[in-house]
């Protein structure tokens, strides 16, 4: 059985007690963060492997001209200098973290979010991105 994003974006809200808009932000947000930081990976592979993911990342851009984080501070500014893919995970956390939740919850939805890619995927192709993007580990629990 496929696993299409919404099914990711329905287990996230269920785990984590989340409204719909707020769960389909952080998944977006979450697959937005892997299209930019994880690229010459098998991000295509994975996105054709999840219905729906290219088109949620698409609309949860975190480096889309104009896209708010919303949050402010140090990080959009560290995010911004860095720039490009570098920046894509800083602005995503900043985005996470501005739309309520806390850095555990944050952490609790990128391990929902893995462990369903992985379903969908399988796990070498989810820890080849993984491994490939810096800090992923530590601030989405891949």
């Amino acid at each position: 059985m496929a696993i299409a994003a919404q099914d990711i974006v329905d287990q996230v809200a269920t785990r984590l007690g989340l409204d719909q808009p707020t769960a389909e932000n952080t998944v977006g947000t979450i697959l937005s963060i892997i299209d930019h930081e994880a690229e010459g990976t098998q991000v295509d592979a994975l996105f054709d492997k999840i219905p729906g993911a290219r088109d949620l990342a698409q609309r949860y851009d975190v480096m889309a001209p104009g896209a708010s984080t919303g949050g402010g501070g140090f990080m959009d500014m560290l995010g911004s200098a860095l720039g490009g893919k570098a920046g894509a995970l800083l602005h995503g956390i900043s985005r996470l973290k501005a739309s309520g939740l806390s850095v555990e919850q944050v952490k609790e939805a990128g391990e929902q979010f893995f462990q369903q890619a992985e379903a969908a995927a399988g796990p070498g192709l989810v820890k080849e991105i993984t491994d490939s993007v810096p800090g992923m580990a530590t601030h989405l629990g891949a």
